[in-house]
């Protein structure tokens, strides 16, 4: 690929001024969730039979795949006791009854109860933790029933199978697919910002990325990683199934009748992407066109405010060079 005006360097350095989340940012958020799980195990230490059993960072935070924009971090709560309610509005108000008895400098108000998961706010620094609710049986595989934040549902997991799924693509492909990713997001989220009816959540984004790594895709280009991503999703017309054997058979999985088939990498019974229509199948495919199509006009573009002019339209006016 032509590189004349604008390459590989210049798509690093956009990302690091626009699209990552800040080194030090990053590290405040982490030891801002740290120091619950330490006061969380404090307290077990002190009250073994307390049915809060685990906090563990989750999402993109976690994976280092968080973006700029990041304003909250995701941290998975492990319940377990048979007194745990099943309905979940009860189930939030149960969790956020026990948060506050684990971390009583907390005052109430800064521990509230939301539509899916329970705000934990830093007075200090202003910074929102949002607490998901697992509920645990004793797996020793940390398999419990999630949240859904999409629709409140109930959903198996394991959070520690997650992030290990994660590390797995980050060390074959070591700064690099974590960066891919994030300019995969920041695509999406300008998508969505234009279009309120555009949906491609950044599960999605990373499990079709995941794919691209273990069919053996260099990363270490991003023009070239990012335009074999929007390639991938026109050729398949995002209905190509896709699914991961780091945890269960291949054959192991049954049939979806959803138009999108992507399955969760830790539970086979599980289509991540069962909530999306074919509509929204085809709007992101038509997405992904117009973008290759601006980096292969980028590539081809004979000056270099023609070069950024393409380039803005995949990643929005803050691409400069």
């Amino acid at each position: 690929m032509a590189r004349e005006h604008v390459g590989h360097k210049d798509i690093v350095n956009f990302a690091e001024d626009r699209v990552n989340l800040p080194r030090d940012t990053a590290n405040e958020f982490r030891a801002q969730a740290r120091r619950l799980r330490e006061r969380l195990e404090t307290y077990l230490a002190e009250h073994p039979d307390f049915t809060l059993k685990r906090m563990l960072l989750s999402g993109s935070l976690a994976k280092g795949t968080a973006l700029r924009s990041l304003n909250d971090i995701d941290v998975a709560c492990y319940i377990s006791g048979a007194d745990a309610p099943q309905d979940v509005s009860k189930l939030l108000d149960y969790l956020a009854e026990r948060l506050r008895k684990a971390f009583p400098n907390f005052k109430p108000e800064q521990v509230k109860p939301q539509t899916y998961s329970v705000t934990v706010s830093f007075a200090g620094s202003g910074l929102d933790v949002d607490v998901v609710p697992i509920l645990y049986d004793g797996d020793p595989d940390w398999y419990g029933n999630l949240v859904s934040q999409e629709d409140g549902s109930f959903m198996r997991t394991s959070i520690p199978r997650h992030l290990e799924f994660a590390k797995k693509r980050k060390i074959a492909q070591q700064t690099h697919f974590v960066q891919v990713v994030r300019l995969a997001k920041f695509w999406a989220k300008r998508q969505k910002a234009e279009n309120s009816g555009f949906r491609f959540k950044s599960f999605m984004i990373e499990m079709v990325m995941a794919k691209l790594c273990d069919d053996g895709l260099d990363f270490s280009d991003y023009p070239e990683a990012m335009q074999n991503f929007f390639t991938y999703l026109a050729r398949s017309d995002l209905r190509e199934q896709i699914a991961f054997n780091d945890y269960y058979p291949l054959s192991s999985i049954g049939t979806f009748a959803e138009p999108v088939r992507i399955i969760d990498p830790v539970n086979q019974a599980n289509n991540v992407s069962k909530l999306y229509t074919r509509q929204q199948a085809d709007a992101i495919v038509d997405a992904a066109l117009d973008a290759g199509d601006a980096i292969d006009a980028a590539l081809a573009a004979p000056n270099k405010q023609e070069t950024v002019r393409y380039w803005q339209k995949v990643f929005g006016p803050s691409f400069q060079v």
